[in-house]
C-alpha cells in the first residue's frame, strides 16, 4: 500500500460525500497518482464502514466490468468488485429519483443468490452452480461519482464500482435446466430495444463472475457466505438514463424488470 490509513479515510470521506450530496469530483488518482490496488481495496472498504457504522445494511456483493462490451466501453482490461446496500435496493416497478444521482446509466444483469457459501482460491464454475441457491433479472443503475465520466480502474474500485441503485424482478429459477451461457437478455427503453446480449457476455458463462468474485476475495482472507446476493456484471454496455425514461429488461426464461426514471 502506498497511501497511509489517514489519508484513506479522508478519501473514503470525500468520495462518499460526493455520492451521498451528488456532486461530481475529480478522480483520487490525480491528486495520488502511485496509490495501487490495495489502496483502492482499502478505500472502499472504508467507505462500507462509515455506511455499516450509521446502520446501513449491506445486502449484497457486485462485480463490475465483466463484460467485454463494457471492459471496451470503459477501455479496461479486468473485473472489479463492490458492495450493495439496502437504500440502493428497488423493487421491481419502481420509481427511481433521478434527483438523487449525478449522471445515471443502467446495466441488465442475472443475479445469484446462494444456499452454500463458496471460498477461493480455485472457486470454478461447477462449485458456482452447486452453491447456487436460484438466480434472477436485475438492473443495475450506475453512477460514477467523477466529473464527465473520467476515472481509472483504480478510482472506480474505490468510488465502490460506481454502486448506486439495482432493482430485481422477474422469476426466481433454480440453476437446473437453465443454460446460463446463452440465455438471450433485451434492454427496452422507452419501448425501443437499445441493447441485446447473451449471457456468454459476462466472462463467457455468468456463473463465471461469481467465481471470479470468490478468488479475489479470497486473496483478502474474505468468502463469500451463504444467502449472499450477487450481482454478476452487466451483460451489455451502460445505457444513460434521464427524468422521464422507462426500462425493461427481458431475461429469456426469467421474465423481466421494470422501472421508471423520475
Amino acid at each position: 500500500m502506498k497511501l497511509d490509513q489517514n489519508t484513506i479515510a479522508q478519501l473514503a470521506e470525500y468520495l462518499e460525500s460526493a455520492e451521498l450530496q451528488n456532486k461530481a469530483v475529480t478522480k483520487i488518482t490525480d491528486r495520488y497518482p502511485d496509490m495501487d490496488w490495495d489502496d483502492a481495496y482499502a478505500i472502499q472498504s472504508a467507505i462500507r464502514k462509515r455506511k455499516e457504522a450509521r446502520g446501513t445494511k449491506i445486502v449484497g456483493l457486485k462485480m463490475g466490468l465483466t463484460s467485454h462490451a463494457k471492459m471496451k466501453q470503459m477501455g479496461v482490461a479486468n473485473p472489479v468488485y463492490g458492495f450493495l446496500t439496502d437504500y440502493g435496493s428497488c423493487a421491481d416497478g419502481a420509481e427511481i429519483k433521478t434527483s438523487e444521482m449525478i449522471h445515471p446509466k443502467i446495466e441488465a444483469e442475472i443475479a445469484f443468490v446462494l444456499k452454500q457459501p463458496l471460498q477461493g482460491p480455485g472457486c470454478h464454475i461447477g462449485a458456482v452452480l452447486a452453491a447456487t441457491d436460484f438466480v434472477v433479472p436485475a438492473v443495475e443503475v450506475i453512477d460514477s461519482r467523477y466529473e464527465n465520466f473520467r476515472f481509472d480502474l483504480k478510482s472506480v474500485i474505490a468510488d465502490n464500482t460506481s454502486a448506486a441503485r439495482f432493482v430485481t424482478g422477474g422469476c426466481m429459477r433454480e440453476v437446473a435446466g437453465l443454460d446460463l451461457k446463452n440465455l438471450g437478455v433485451v434492454m427496452e427503453k422507452n419501448g425501443e430495444i437499445v441493447a441485446t446480449a447473451a449471457g456468454a457476455a459476462v466472462l463467457g458463462h455468468p456463473a463465471a463472475s461469481v467465481a471470479m468474485l470468490a478468488n479475489m476475495l479470497a486473496e483478502r482472507g474474505e468468502s463469500i457466505p451463504a444467502g449472499a446476493f450477487i450481482m454478476t456484471g452487466g451483460v451489455t454496455e451502460a445505457v444513460a438514463v434521464a427524468a422521464g425514461d422507462s426500462v425493461t429488461v427481458r431475461v429469456q426464461g426469467l421474465g423481466s424488470v421494470s422501472m421508471k426514471f423520475i
